[in-house]
């Protein structure tokens, strides 16, 4: 069987951060927050990465981030676009919102032909969840072609206190797997409890603080890809002309729909580390702490890409 090479959904940089040459670094060293995730990768066995990205922002991703990693691992690029459709099917008109994290996974089905592993570019996951998710598809047998895989963490590690945050809220079984997962846009920490909310903010329905989510940490074999243009064709022909403008295929409900299907099995590795991530700009004191202190524990060298 093929190593299982890494992909990075990076598509979404340029808009969030207003330009990739914008990027604040998290160090007095210079990195950036997507180091520490490939740097964790590496160091846990990956040897390709393929970057999902945006076509306008391959100058900037490349001088910034794809060029310097690519002299230390086998790097690919896909692109994200949307126009990039199944055959027959066309972009509603004034449609310029991406269409989420299905999709974007959906757009790598012609340059991956092994078992891979997904993060987003933006979050900190943490060593440890590099390292189980690896080994699980390093060790996955063949032939189970639907046995996937997430890392989960506890939902109360991975929230910010400067706004809401989206994530898919699991059921898990008291085996390890993964019963069922509801993406939730819209999450917020509540004093000492979580809530979200379905209308905005009007109304809030707690949640467990132990609650267990995903960070869209997946493990998947090639076959997802078949199962990912089924159901984009789906949701393009039955969600699409009800929210032309804004509906989003999410890869987390791509999962749940398979899971109602009985079409595959789903293996939860629980991660107790904390998130954080510059998901709003107040959040940057907090990852700067956060990475000084990792690097005072010695998780990590002061100069990552330092030979």
């Amino acid at each position: 069987m093929k190593k299982p090479c890494l992909v990075i959904m990076a598509a979404g940089m340029g808009s969030r951060y207003g330009g990739l040459k914008q990027i604040d670094s998290v160090d007095e060293e210079g990195h950036i927050m997507i180091d520490f995730s490939i740097y964790d990768a590496i160091c846990a066995g990956f040897e390709k990465i393929v970057f999902i990205i945006k076509k306008e922002i391959e100058k900037d991703f490349k001088e910034t981030i794809g060029d310097r990693i690519s002299k230390i691992v086998e790097v690919e690029y896909v692109y994200q676009e949307t126009l990039e459709l199944p055959a027959g099917y066309q972009v509603p008109v004034g449609r310029t919102k991406p269409w989420g994290t299905g999709h974007a996974i959906w757009c790598c089905r012609e340059k991956i032909q092994a078992p891979f592993a997904v993060i987003n570019a933006d979050d900190y996951y943490g060593s440890r969840a590099f390292s189980m998710i690896y080994q699980a598809l390093e060790q996955q047998v063949e032939k189970d072609t639907h046995s996937y895989h997430m890392v989960g963490y506890v939902l109360e590690n991975t929230l910010t206190e400067h706004g809401s945050v989206s994530r898919g809220v699991c059921e898990v079984s008291n085996d390890s797997k993964l019963i069922g997962i509801v993406e939730r846009t819209k999450i917020e920490k509540h004093e000492e409890a979580a809530a979200y909310s379905l209308d905005g903010g009007s109304t809030w329905e707690e949640l467990a603080a132990d609650s267990t989510v995903s960070m869209n940490l997946w493990g998947f074999n090639p076959s997802i890809m078949e199962e990912l243009e089924t159901a984009f064709v789906r949701f393009l022909e039955e969600e699409v002309p009800s929210n032309p403008q804004k509906s989003e295929f999410f890869l987390p409900t791509v999962v749940q729909q398979l899971l109602e299907q009985g079409k595959a099995e789903v293996q939860v590795h629980k991660s107790q580390d904390r998130w954080f991530g510059v998901t709003y700009k107040e959040d940057k004191d907090k990852v700067v702490e956060a990475i000084k202190e990792l690097k005072k524990r010695k998780v990590y060298p002061q100069h990552l890409w330092q030979k």
